[in-house]
Order: C-alpha cells, then sequence, then structure tokens
C-alpha cells in the first residue's frame, strides 16, 4: 500500500493528539458533528446485508463497517477530532463469502458550531484494495484508488429534519486521470417523540435520510443512498445528543459504486442492516 507523505503527516498529528481522547467531549455525545446517517462512507459501526445489481459485483453482498469520530479537542464553539473507519464488502453469493474489496480511511476533522448551524472542514485519506480471493477467482486487476481530499460539509438541524450540503475536492490522487470534484448534500429526519418503550433498556424512534453525492469523475453522476428503520437509544440520554444507539435500517442505493475498487462500475442494492453509535 503507498503511504503518501499527507497520511505520514495525519498519522503524527493522531499519535500526538491520542492522550486527549475521551477528555474533552462535544457538544453531541463527544463529536459536535453528529454522524451522517446514509452517506455510504460516514465512519460508522454497521453490518448489511444486500441485494446488488452490478456489473462486476456478487449479486448478494454482505458490506460492513468499522469506524468511529472521536473528539480530542475543543473549546467553545470548535472541536478536533479524529476520524477512522474501514469498510469492507464480501461475496456471499460463494460459499467461502470471499473479500471483494476494502476501503481504509483516516482523517482530521474541525468543526465549528453556532446555534443550529455546523460546520465541518476535513482533510482525510483514502486507498481501496481488493480482496485477494475475489483477485484469483475473477482474474481482476487492481485499480489502485488512493487520494487525499479536503471536505466542507455545512449542517442545519430544523426541529426534527436536518439538512446538510458542501463538497469535497481531491488534490492528490491515483489514479492520475481521476477527476477531483465531489457535491455531496442529504437531508435527515428523526422522530421528536418516542415511538416504543422497552422499560429501562432502551427507547426506539422512527429515523429516514437521503443523502446524495455528484461525482466529476463521473460526469457529475449522482449516488443516491437512503435509509429508514428504527433507532434504540439510551432511555437516559436527551434525543439527538449522547448516549449508546442501536439502528435497525433499511437501505437502498443507487448510482457509482461506493466501492472503492469498483468505483467506475454503476450499481444498485437493496437491503437490511444493523448499525451502532457510541
Amino acid at each position: 500500500m503507498r503511504v503518501s507523505p499527507a497520511v505520514r503527516w495525519l498519522t503524527l498529528v493522531l499519535l500526538a493528539a491520542a492522550p486527549a481522547v475521551g477528555q474533552t467531549p462535544g457538544p453531541a455525545g463527544g463529536v459536535a458533528f453528529r454522524a451522517l446517517l446514509a452517506d455510504p462512507k460516514e465512519p460508522q459501526f454497521f453490518a448489511a446485508y444486500l441485494w446488488e445489481r452490478s456489473p462486476r459485483l456478487a449479486p448478494r453482498l454482505g458490506s460492513v463497517g468499522f469506524g468511529q469520530t472521536i473528539g480530542v479537542a475543543s473549546g467553545g464553539m470548535w472541536q478536533v477530532a479524529i476520524a477512522a473507519a474501514v469498510f469492507s464488502q464480501f461475496n456471499l453469493a460463494r460459499p467461502t463469502a470471499d473479500l471483494m474489496n476494502t476501503d481504509y480511511r483516516i482523517g482530521l476533522p474541525v468543526t465549528y458550531r453556532h446555534a443550529g448551524l455546523t460546520t465541518r472542514v476535513q482533510l482525510y485519506h483514502q486507498s481501496s484494495h481488493l480482496g485477494d480471493e475475489y483477485m484469483v477467482h475473477a482474474n481482476a486487476q487492481r485499480v489502485d484508488l488512493t487520494f487525499e481530499a479536503a471536505e466542507l460539509l455545512l449542517s442545519e438541524q430544523l426541529a426534527a429534519w436536518r439538512v446538510y450540503g458542501g463538497g469535497e475536492y481531491l488534490f492528490t490522487h491515483s489514479p492520475a486521470d481521476l477527476r477531483p470534484g465531489v457535491l455531496h448534500g442529504g437531508v435527515e429526519y428523526r422522530q421528536p417523540g418516542v415511538l416504543l418503550h422497552l422499560g429501562r433498556l432502551a427507547t426506539g424512534r422512527v429515523v429516514a435520510a437521503l443523502d446524495a453525492k455528484s461525482f466529476q469523475d463521473r460526469g457529475w453522476d449522482v449516488g443516491w443512498s437512503a435509509i429508514t428503520g428504527l433507532e434504540l437509544g439510551d432511555p437516559l440520554a436527551r434525543a439527538h445528543r449522547g448516549g449508546w444507539r442501536w439502528s435497525v435500517l433499511l437501505r437502498a442505493y443507487t448510482g457509482p459504486a461506493p466501492y472503492g475498487e469498483f468505483f467506475r462500475d454503476r450499481v444498485a442494492s437493496l437491503g437490511v442492516g444493523l448499525g451502532m453509535a457510541l
């Protein structure tokens, strides 16, 4: 795996910041910018079973993510955090459930919050790799998708609704012909009341979200990601703020593949998944 100077610099920053983890919580459960529900590349813990329509991916796909954003320093209305995640897809149509693709992502988001408006500026790195079993069975060749990007997102909380928008610019990248622009926006809904009570164990509410990304590399083709389902949360935590959360979600996607090495394929998927947030 190629390690760029930007990644080495970012690693040093994360190591220097590590002792502060957990000491300076942000205003929303340790993180000032709440994770985007429907963004396929937001650092989160999830596992999903997907029925996929794609020229190269399996018709039945297992998709998992392991990631978290952790605040490491904050003061007043701003916060510095670490964002790290691994996303993998497995071929569930084969008995061996071959690994098809893995994306590694690490970033340094800086967040500023004023009233209901939150701004996130982030530098991050992503590298993608084909699974060895998939390469053997499909005689596939690696694309070597690797890039560093700068992201700007603005998010506004409007009662039970959240809207956000912004974009990204890939300032170093491989392959060399990868076009650098990305536009990004979406909307989320969290039921303000409680749908169900599970005694002292949890409360449940309906959540739904739609996320859209338009990629310059694909002629500004849009990838649409939608989720809806039930979110179970800590009954002692306030709505939208802090505490653990589990979710059972229906997932749908159509557009350029959000799976690194297959980024120039067009895919559509429908499935169900479990998520967790701390």
